[in-house]
């Protein structure tokens, strides 16, 4: 016998809704949403859908009613809960617009609960509206399978970030100047160094002197190493976040922190 097909199909569209699902209500879909469903998937009556919140979690839905530029889904129950994340934030300095979307995209991906935009002495490249940069978030977590999203904070000057640190958190320093002196060993601060984390990411140009002193004077400060060769700021950012993934994040088994 032909084995039964899995339901819903692999195949059906999934969007990101900015309000609470629950069992049995229905969600109406217009703009991009709507265009994307009706022009570019040409779904039909009866098809599934598939939504997240941010919230709950993913739900199956159906389309009920179609219109000219807008739908109806009924949403038929949960199919995932939101998924935890391991507590790690990701501070960057932006740099251009294309690049840091492609950041906070791969953070997405990646699985990183928060992103702050740092504002330096050296940030030469404005972060642009945040809604475009959620945007870029949002696409990623619908492509990937996710079912949360980063949160997305208001740039924030370096100065008032260091200030306004949490005791308990610790800020994980890339620091391209300490490799030679034979610091910074990555792995051997994530062993050393359990519990809620960030990384710090400079912009194109790197900190200044009096910055890498004030990030050094905090005492949650765990300055590291990304080897031996100069990244550019967005492959640091994709490149620390997955060594503290593979070290303390859900790589090996559920979050530990």
């Amino acid at each position: 016998m032909p084995a039964t097909p899995a339901y819903p199909p692999r195949s059906a569209p999934r969007l990101f809704v900015d309000v609470e699902l629950t069992d049995g209500a229905e969600v109406r879909l217009d703009g991009s949403h709507a265009h994307y469903l009706l022009k570019v998937m040409r779904i039909r009556e009866g098809q599934p859908v598939k939504l997240f919140d941010d919230r709950s979690g993913e739900y199956l839905a159906h389309v009920t009613t179609l219109g000219k530029r807008d739908l109806i889904l009924l949403v038929d129950g949960l199919t995932r809960p939101r998924e935890q994340v391991p507590d790690l934030w990701l501070c960057a300095a932006p740099i251009k617009k294309d690049r840091f979307a492609w950041i906070a995209e791969k953070a997405t991906e990646l699985g990183v609960a928060r992103m702050i935009p740092v504002q330096t002495e050296r940030t030469q490249n404005p972060m642009g509206k945040p809604e475009k940069l959620r945007a870029h978030m949002i696409e990623a977590a619908e492509q990937c399978e996710r079912t949360s999203l980063p949160e997305l904070e208001e740039t924030t000057k370096l100065d008032a970030l260091l200030k306004a640190w949490p005791a308990d958190r610790h800020l994980f320093f890339a620091d391209e100047r300490i490799f030679e002196s034979g610091e910074g060993s990555f792995r051997k601060a994530l062993v050393a160094h359990e519990g809620p984390a960030a990384i710090l990411i400079g912009p194109e140009g790197g900190f200044s002197d009096a910055e890498n002193a004030a990030i050094r004077a905090l005492s949650q400060t765990v300055p590291v190493s990304l080897g031996p060769r100069i990244l550019r700021a967005d492959t640091a950012a994709v490149a620390a976040i997955s060594l503290w993934m593979a070290g303390r994040g859900d790589w090996n088994g559920p979050p530990t922190g």
